[in-house]
């Protein structure tokens, strides 16, 4: 009996987390003489990927497999949870994660029914949170695994059905989702908006004044007591002649205190649009930055997680949390430190199940982390920090001064902002803002005479609706409530891997593919490719997940009035294959059968019709030359792989435009129009003629030697 003693004391505690990297953070923290950690790398259990595996006449019952390839990882456990005490399921504290621990454990206990099997969980990765959690194990919630499973099974049932039926009626290879296809409606329906747009020609003017020494400038905002509307450069021109020798003088000088308060600390969402706004990261990559911070990273010959759990909605932060960076800037800022700490509501569709994304240590500041981090983990990390210490801070207050100077029957203002008390602008050196930088501003009195040294008449375009980017179609879903925290980012990532939508300048645009399958959703799936429905479904998961709905009932009225429409188009639906596939006149030059415009995974193509005797395939023009009269088509420059618009006739012609074709004429000169951006402008429409002044500035020209892709 004693040597059987013996041999339980040496048996160790297997913990099961989801990446190698956690479980190398958390081993440290353990020991490994006690504890063996492992990782089951996401989910080893999942339906199956040949069938739906939804056992719809079984109450939605689904079909779990072991995932291809990870039946060896799943036995290296099992085997390992015989050789151990317990078993503690430490997978992330989210309904994905839940629903691996569930299923973790029902493979280990049915190879061992007596080992002890246990559910813990933390909202970050340090000593005191994993060895806290350890104390204190739990079981797993069945509750948020009803949530997942209700959620695998609503997807899966509707990306088997929709996605045959576009494999029928449209072409081989295609796939629609639940959630990406409402994105995708929202990115195509922008498009259409984008491209409706006309923009209009508008001017302003700015003067250069001057007194005594200081040179300051200033924006014209009355003419004649009303705002200028300059339409043209002659009406800008006409006002600078009739400003010609007046005399200026400083007519009114206003002042106006503001009070900038911090801003809470990060949700998910709100962290995706700050580091693509100020970062430029996408959604993406800024989750897997924020995993390896979370995750634990080498600080010398520790190894920590940086941050809290990073998939959240809530604002909310611990007593512990609290207590420490209040601590923290009594020691650092203590002129900063508000007599209570600050407060912040959390939103009311926030489940509120973690809190809001905040460093693990405040002493670690970004400094400190600094040379143990990659470049990118470093900008991350300090954004968090700092937004998290800021949070804690006094408000900042400044001072905006606006000074009028008439000149004639004209208004010209200046404005200036200045600090008067820094507050929590201190710890803000990434999330700088304009206010904090202040301005120049000259020292003005009212009366002054100011002399005119240069006029600046500047031509602008009215701005269209903006295409999305990361940031503002993240922002969009969550207002919608479309998807959760850990969705967002897949959710584009989809989008971008189907080819449905490319990235252009940061912004997120449709393919000719993406727009067909979004319209022949819509049309015939209007009730399920909607932001309103998709935001229902996410509010009955969480009734789920509350207990206060059955996960099978929640199925079953969604599907049935589902299928019958599934079955209706199918049967009605005339098949968009053979219309997507057009003949055309152009000879194949190597054949001589005529070419077909096909619709590929990369938008339209020449394809011989030949094919497969025949593989020649060729680019489809996109506008007349201006210079010859031949196809433009796009290519790619061999060196960088940049995209261009070139004439299939070079060398003969050299013309090369780097500014995409859009599907319009100029109504002025007839050559066609091209889309332009610049950092100042933004995307906007152009005629390609540079003798043309139709929609077109000077500015935007660029010249280029052509690159044979």
């Amino acid at each position: 009996m004693a040597a059987r003693t013996e041999k339980n004391v040496q048996k160790k505690t297997l913990v099961i987390v989801e990446s190698p990297a956690k479980a190398k953070t958390i081993e440290k923290y353990l020991g490994s003489s006690a504890y063996t950690v492992k990782a089951s790398m996401g989910h080893l259990i999942d339906l199956p990927k040949s069938r739906t595996g939804v056992r719809v006449d079984d109450n939605f019952e689904p079909d779990y497999i072991t995932v291809r390839g990870r039946a060896k990882l799943l036995k290296e456990i099992q085997n390992e949870a015989k050789k151990s005490e317990e078993v503690l399921l430490a997978s992330d504290n989210d309904r994905e994660g839940e629903a691996i621990a569930w299923h973790l454990k029902n493979a280990i206990a049915a190879k061992q029914k007596d080992i002890p099997i246990h559910r813990i969980s933390f909202n970050e990765i340090t000593p005191t949170a994993i060895k806290e959690a350890v104390a204190h194990p739990g079981e797993i919630d069945r509750d948020k695994v009803n949530a997942q499973k209700a959620r695998r099974v609503l997807d899966r049932l509707v990306g088997y059905n929709l996605s045959p039926l576009l494999w029928k009626k449209v072409k081989n290879g295609l796939s629609a989702g639940r959630v990406q296809s409402v994105a995708l409606r929202l990115i195509c329906e922008r498009e259409k908006e984008v491209e409706s747009f006309i923009p209009e020609e508008y001017w302003t003017l700015e003067a250069d004044f001057k007194q005594g020494r200081s040179t300051f400038t200033a924006q014209l905002v009355s003419w004649k007591g009303v705002k200028p509307e300059l339409k043209n450069e002659a009406e800008t021109r006409l006002i600078i002649e009739q400003l010609d020798g007046v005399v200026c003088v400083v007519s009114d000088i206003r002042e106006l205190d503001k009070t900038a308060r911090p801003r809470p600390p990060f949700t998910t969402s709100q962290l995706q649009q700050l580091a693509a706004n100020r970062l430029g990261f996408t959604s993406k990559k800024t989750m897997q930055l924020a995993q390896q911070l979370y995750e634990g990273v080498n600080i010398g010959t520790s190894r920590v997680g940086l941050i809290t759990y990073m998939r959240t909605d809530s604002v909310r932060i611990s007593q512990q949390a609290l207590d420490e960076v209040r601590a923290w800037l009594k020691s650092n800022y203590p002129e900063d430190l508000p007599a209570k700490p600050v407060e912040y509501a959390v939103g009311k569709k926030a489940q509120d199940a973690h809190e809001a994304i905040r460093p693990t240590y405040v002493t670690y500041t970004p400094d400190i982390v600094r040379p143990h981090l990659t470049r990118d983990q470093q900008k991350l990390y300090a954004i968090i920090w700092e937004r998290f210490v800021a949070s804690q801070m006094n408000s900042a207050k400044t001072r905006t001064i606006s000074t009028d100077i008439q000149a004639g029957d004209g208004v010209f203002r200046i404005a200036g902002t200045r600090i008067l008390e820094k507050g929590f602008y201190k710890v803000t050196k990434t999330l700088f803002s304009k206010e904090e930088k202040g301005d120049n501003y000259p020292n003005l009195k009212l009366g002054d005479k100011v002399a005119v040294e240069k006029f600046y008449p500047e031509q602008h375009f009215t701005q269209g609706p903006a295409r999305y980017t990361d940031a503002s179609i993240v922002k969009t879903l969550e207002e919608k409530g479309i998807g959760r925290p850990s969705t967002y980012a897949p959710i584009i990532t989809v989008l971008l891997d189907r080819y449905y939508v490319i990235r252009s300048n940061k912004q997120l645009v449709p393919t000719v593919l993406g727009r067909l399958i979004c319209d022949m959703l819509v049309e015939h799936f209007p009730q399920v490719i909607n932001s309103d429905f998709t935001a229902s479904i996410e509010n009955k998961l969480d009734e789920v997940e509350e207990n206060q709905l059955p996960w099978s009932d929640m199925i079953r009225e969604f599907y049935e009035p589902f299928k019958i429409r599934i079955d209706e188009v199918g049967k009605n639906l005339e098949s968009y294959k053979g219309s997507l596939d057009e003949l055309t006149d152009t000879v194949c030059e190597k054949c001589g059968r005529p070419m077909v415009k096909k619709l590929g995974r990369f938008g339209y193509f020449m394809a011989c019709s030949g094919f497969p005797e025949c593989q020649n395939t060729k680019s489809i023009p996109v506008a007349v030359c201006p210079k010859c009269g031949g196809d433009i088509v796009m290519r790619k420059a061999k060196k960088r792989g940049k995209e261009f618009y070139g004439c299939t006739r070079y060398p003969e012609c050299d013309f090369i435009s780097h500014f995409k074709p859009i599907n319009q004429n100029c109504p002025k000169c007839g050559q066609f129009m091209v889309e332009k951006y610049n950092k100042k402008n933004g995307f906007h429409k152009a005629c390609i003629n540079p003798a043309c002044d139709y929609l077109h500035s000077i500015d935007d020209d660029e010249k280029g030697e052509i690159d044979e892709g």
